[in-house]
């Protein structure tokens, strides 16, 4: 029953951050005017606002006017309500779950952002990591010396990779915006799932980038905002990472 409850959670919470992925890039705010039909302006009864339901009773267009509703409010709600769920049966009811909820969600944001934008909400990392940092001495899984030092590391590894890229190449390769996502990441995971992080991420990026090229007709030099790769390998680090570093070092040390 916990874990339904969180799922349902996570499903509510989903909405609230579709809400944030459309007007963040905009500079709306996220909490005033309520919630209302990007075509028509008409506002959303609370009915036609139940997560994932809704949509499907409305077979995806608005109650007014017709038009068609993105199938990204109903994917977000139940991507949220399956990781708040996950996190929930990892940590369970504790102070340590709703610090990682609040992680995972901030990724979420982040990442649809990115793939419509191509822009990272810097505002919104910076102050991801500042929760993730000044709770940390709260959290059993971190201390606030490697929350410090894995922002710390997040950012430098990837500064230092765009840098380097740059000299060599003499053009720009990832972004940024990509330090500021690794910043958090660092924040919440410590420096060491940084490393467990951007092995996922380049793995995961490298199947998209191979898959997007044989159909869709992509190269080498088409764009591809990367940091939704990131918070796949952090989703990944947070869940298995300690487990795989333990288990490298301890095939090393054999």
């Amino acid at each position: 029953m916990i874990i339904i409850a969180a799922f349902i959670t996570g499903l509510v919470i989903g909405s609230f951050l579709n809400v944030c992925i459309y007007r963040i890039p905009e500079g709306k705010s996220i909490v005033y005017p309520p919630s209302h039909c990007p075509n028509c302006g008409e506002r959303i009864k609370w009915y036609d606002n139940i997560p994932v339901i809704s949509y499907l009773f409305l077979k995806g267009k608005c109650r007014n006017c017709g038009s068609p509703i993105s199938i990204q409010y109903p994917l977000v709600e139940l991507l949220t309500g399956f990781l708040t769920a996950a996190v929930v049966y990892k940590f369970g009811l504790t102070l340590t779950a709703l610090y990682y909820a609040v992680f995972i969600w901030s990724l979420i944001v982040i990442s649809l952002i990115d793939i419509k934008t191509m822009l990272v909400p810097v505002k919104l990392c910076y102050f991801t990591m500042l929760f993730g940092i000044l709770l940390s001495p709260f959290i059993p899984q971190i201390t606030f010396k490697d929350s410090v030092l894995g922002a710390s590391f997040g950012a430098g590894i990837i500064l230092f990779i765009i840098e380097t890229y740059y000299v060599i190449t003499g053009k720009e390769g990832m972004g940024y915006g990509d330090a500021n996502i690794m910043a958090v990441v660092g924040a919440f995971l410590g420096w060491k799932n940084i490393l467990v992080t951007l092995f996922f991420a380049s793995l995961v990026g490298a199947v998209i980038g191979i898959v997007l090229m044989a159909t869709k007709g992509k190269n080498f030099k088409s764009a591809l905002p990367f940091g939704p790769f990131i918070s796949i390998g952090a989703v990944i680090a947070l869940f298995f990472g300690n487990q795989l570093i333990n288990w490298y070092l301890g095939g090393i040390v054999k």
